[in-house]
């Protein structure tokens, strides 16, 4: 019961964590035209939900614990979607982003993202696919954030939208990989679940 508790105040906190650097990182996204920014910010939304439904799903049963974590997969593929479709719209015009907006803004990401992987680092093993589905989102947002940064490097060096169009699509391939890992889990637990009651 102690662990449920501080599992649910842990994703509480990370919940408000993303949902507060979603506006910002969206923001700044939308002014210097960046893909890989807006990317990332609808990641953050997308994290805020997943910890949220995490939060309130805790403390159900087995049974129903799975079928959010086949949930909670498929909300972590809106992201992958998104980015696809930003990308499309900027390949038309491969602008390059302001640098220093989007390194500042991609630092300060990285920043938070490591501050929720490090709430979360002690429930990855403990709360099924729920708490797996949160890990793999904070640890996957600390490496696409590093990812946005090498972008930044690269775009003084060449002067191009394609940098930062690479990582966003590349965002988006692994929140597509990490949805997949979570569905796995999550059908495990089903599987955990029909096996109790049989």
């Amino acid at each position: 019961m102690q662990e449920s508790r501080s599992f649910r105040r842990a994703v509480l906190w990370v919940a408000l964590l993303n949902l507060a650097y979603f506006g910002v990182e969206f923001a700044v996204a939308r002014i210097i035209g960046s893909v890989s920014l807006v990317a990332d910010s609808v990641d953050f939304l997308e994290d805020a939900s997943l910890n949220l439904l995490i939060f309130f799903a805790a403390v159900w049963p087995l049974r129903r614990r799975a079928r959010i974590g086949h949930a909670l997969a498929l909300i972590m593929l809106v992201p992958a979607a998104f980015t696809v479709w930003t990308a499309i719209a900027k390949i038309m015009n491969p602008t390059a982003p302001e640098v220093v907006p989007l390194s500042v803004t991609a630092a300060g990401a990285l920043v938070v993202n490591l501050a929720c992987a490090a709430i979360l680092v002690r429930h990855r093993h403990t709360g099924g696919s729920m708490a797996r589905a949160a890990w793999l989102s904070a640890r996957n947002d600390a490496f696409a954030n590093l990812a946005v940064i090498v972008a930044a490097v690269v775009t003084l060096a060449w002067v191009s939208g394609w940098p930062d169009i690479i990582v966003g699509v590349a965002i988006g391939a692994v929140n597509a990989d990490a949805g997949v890992k979570v569905w796995r889990a999550a059908s495990r637990e089903r599987l955990e679940a029909a096996g109790a009651v049989a």
